[in-house]
C-alpha cells in the first residue's frame, strides 16, 4: 500500500490509500539556480529594456508585489530589483513597495517580513486599501469600468509589477495585469471586472470561457488586462514555481509580453492529464498559504473536481487558519437555491460571493467532504461533509463508493489543474 504525504497548513499527514493514484505537476528541473535565474531574466527582459535604462537618477519607484496568500519568491527576488535600481542612481527613500491585497486584509509585520525578506526595515511598505478614496485616483474608464488605482502606484515615476505565476480558476492565469488590478484597485474596479466572470443576463450561468489555463476569449482576462493598461507599468517580474515552491521561470519585462512567456511555461507545468474520470480525488491545497482561509482553499476544490466523474467524491484538506477569508463570504450560504443564488449575485456582486456561489455549485455536483477546523453546521451550509481527520474522511466517502474506487491523490492541489485529455488551450498574443 503506497504512503502519500499531504500538507495541512504548516503540517505534514501521512496517508495510506489503497490502489490510489498520484496527480502531480509535471517533473521539472530548473536550469540554473534562482539567483542565476532571476539575475539572467533581469539582464535580457521580453519586450522591453534593462530595468536600469528605464528609470532615471531620483526619479521615484513603486514595485508592486504580492501578499501572504501567494507565495512568490519575493524575498530572493526584490533585494536584486533593489540593488539594479540602486546602481542606476534610485536610492532606497524613493523606492516604495506596495503589497497588492486587492480586498485582501492588511498584512502583519511578521507578513511583511516574510514578503521583503533583508529589505524589512529598509525599503518603505504600505498594503494597499481597496476603500481608502484619499488613497485612490481614477484613471478613466474601459468597456464600462472604472478604473481606480493606488495613489502611490499612480504618482510614482517609474511602476514595476511584480509576482507569480500559477493557473486562475476563472482569470485563466495569475500574475501579470492581476497584480495592479484587482492587486492594487479600488474595490469598485475589482467588482466590475470580476463580475465579467457571468454571462450575459439574457444567458445567465458562468462564461464558458472563465476558465482556468484560458485566455483566448476570457472576459474576466479582458477586462483585467484593458484596467492595467491604463497604468502603464514600466517593467515585469513574474516567477514561475516549482510545487514546492522553488523558482523555476523568471520572466521580465513587458506587462503582457513576459507575462505571457510566463504562462506557457505554468501551462506546462502545472497541468497533469488525467485518462479516466476518478471516483475519488483526495485533494490537499498544498499547505500554508494556499490554505490559508477557504476562499483561497477553494482553488484547489475547483482544480481537483475537474479529474472526478459527475458524481463523484473529493475530499479536500484545508486549515484554514484564517477563516473564510472574509468576513462577508458565509452570509452568501443563506441561498440554497443556485438560480435565486445567482439572481442576488448579480443584483450585488461581490467576489467572495462569487466564490461562494462556485463552491456550492461544486457542492451540487459532487460529494464533498472537508478536513478544516470549520464546524460541522458551517461545513453543511456550504454544501459539504465535516471530517475530523483523513481516516474519518475516508470511511465516510467508502460508504458509498463502488468497491475498489479508482482513486487519485493530489498534494498540491491549489497548484495543479487536472486535465481530461491533453491540453489544447490558446494563449493570447500580445496585440
Amino acid at each position: 500500500m503506497t504512503e502519500f504525504e499531504l500538507k495541512y497548513g504548516t503540517d505534514t499527514i501521512t496517508a495510506s490509500i489503497p490502489g490510489a493514484e498520484l496527480l502531480c505537476a509535471r517533473p521539472f528541473v530548473a536550469p540554473a539556480a534562482e539567483a542565476t535565474l532571476i539575475c539572467s531574466a533581469l539582464d535580457a527582459p521580453i519586450g522591453t529594456p534593462p530595468i536600469e535604462t528605464i528609470v532615471r537618477p531620483h526619479e521615484t519607484v513603486a514595485i508592486v508585489t504580492s501578499d501572504i496568500t501567494r507565495y512568490t519568491g519575493s524575498e530572493i527576488y526584490l533585494p536584486q530589483l533593489v540593488e539594479r535600481l540602486n546602481r542606476a542612481g534610485i536610492t532606497d527613500d524613493a523606492i516604495t513597495i506596495v503589497i497588492a491585497l486587492g480586498i485582501h486584509r492588511r498584512q502583519t509585520e511578521a507578513e511583511h517580513r516574510k514578503i521583503l525578506g533583508p529589505l524589512f526595515g529598509r525599503i518603505r511598505i504600505v498594503d494597499h486599501d481597496c476603500d481608502d478614496s484619499e488613497q485612490l485616483v481614477e484613471l478613466g474608464e474601459v468597456d464600462g469600468i472604472p478604473v481606480v488605482i493606488n495613489r502611490t502606484v499612480v504618482e510614482a515615476d517609474r511602476v514595476i509589477v511584480t509576482g507569480t505565476i500559477g493557473v486562475h480558476y476563472f482569470a485563466g492565469f495569475g500574475g501579470g495585469r492581476k497584480g495592479l488590478v484587482p492587486g492594487v484597485a479600488a474595490r469598485e474596479t475589482c467588482m466590475a471586472t470580476h463580475f465579467r466572470v457571468f454571462n450575459p443576463p439574457g444567458v445567465g450561468g458562468k462564461h464558458p470561457l472563465a476558465a482556468p489555463a484560458i485566455l483566448d476569449g476570457n472576459p474576466v482576462h479582458a477586462a483585467i488586462l484593458e484596467a492595467a493598461r491604463l497604468v502603464e507599468p514600466d517593467f515585469l517580474l513574474n516567477t514561475v514555481l516549482t510545487a514546492d515552491k522553488r523558482i523555476a521561470g523568471v520572466f521580465c519585462g513587458d506587462l503582457e509580453q513576459a507575462h505571457l512567456a510566463g504562462c506557457e511555461l505554468a501551462l506546462r507545468l502545472y497541468t497533469a492529464p488525467v485518462t479516466e474520470p476518478a471516483d475519488l480525488a483526495v485533494i490537499s491545497c498544498g499547505g500554508a498559504p494556499k490554505d490559508i482561509n477557504f476562499i483561497q482553499a477553494h482553488k484547489a476544490l475547483d482544480y481537483g473536481v475537474r479529474a472526478l466523474r459527475p458524481g463523484g467524491t473529493a475530499i479536500l484538506l484545508a486549515a484554514c487558519p484564517d477563516g473564510f477569508g472574509h468576513p462577508t463570504f458565509f452570509d452568501w450560504f443563506r441561498y440554497q437555491d443556485l438560480a435565486e443564488f445567482e439572481t442576488a449575485l448579480r443584483a450585488g456582486y461581490q467576489i467572495n460571493g462569487q466564490t461562494a456561489h462556485a463552491t456550492l455549485d461544486k457542492a451540487r455536483r459532487f460529494r464533498i467532504i472537508l478536513i478544516s477546523g470549520f464546524s460541522a453546521e458551517q461545513t453543511a451550509a456550504m454544501g459539504m461533509e465535516k471530517a475530523e481527520n483523513l481516516d474519518a474522511a475516508l470511511q465516510m466517502a467508502y460508504q458509498e463508493l463502488p468497491e475498489n474506487p479508482r482513486t487519485l491523490v493530489i498534494p498540491e492541489g491549489g497548484t495543479v489543474l487536472p486535465i481530461l485529455q491533453e491540453p489544447g488551450f490558446r494563449i493570447q498574443e500580445s496585440e
